[in-house]
């Protein structure tokens, strides 16, 4: 389901479900910070472009896609990013993720968007397989420039 951050409950699943990935070996491998864990709701409710996506099994919360919209000026039509998606150890395996990426598709294709994007640790070779098998590769705009790499400089504040 799309979340809703004025529910209590989704804002729970929320911070939660990111806390769980942040703390994985391919997330940050690490737990929230305390000062994160207590801005992160109300910066992702400041933010316009938030979109974000939540799987339930038997009233739990399992999975989650945190997404941004953000613009492609070589085609003058939004994208989606997908910044984080995770689904809880105990439900990997089971399709989850694929439906996750599945809403997150059908939201952009709704949107008008001209694509998708998501950054992958390069030994999460099951979360590879899994984009791979909907359709993500490395980006190639032009074949002599060679794949796009995704590059970060971390800022300090």
């Amino acid at each position: 389901i799309e979340a809703d951050l004025e529910q209590t409950k989704h804002q729970h699943a929320v911070l939660e479900l990111t806390d769980a990935y942040a703390s994985d070996s391919m997330g940050n491998g690490e737990p929230l910070s305390e000062s994160v864990r207590r801005d992160l709701i109300s910066g992702l409710r400041r933010h316009p472009t938030t979109v974000i996506f939540l799987a339930y099994h038997d009233g739990r919360a399992i999975g989650i896609a945190n997404c941004f919209i953000g613009f492609s000026t070589f085609a003058a039509r939004p994208l989606i990013n997908i910044s984080d998606l995770a689904v809880l150890p105990g439900n990997r395996g089971r399709g989850i993720g694929r439906k996750l990426l599945e809403a997150v598709e059908r939201k952009a294709r709704e949107l008008g968007c001209c694509k998708l994007t998501i950054e992958v640790q390069e030994n999460n070779h099951r979360a590879k397989h899994l984009y791979q098998s909907v359709g993500f590769s490395p980006a190639v705009f032009v074949e002599a420039a060679g794949p796009v790499h995704f590059l970060s400089k971390l800022l300090n504040t």
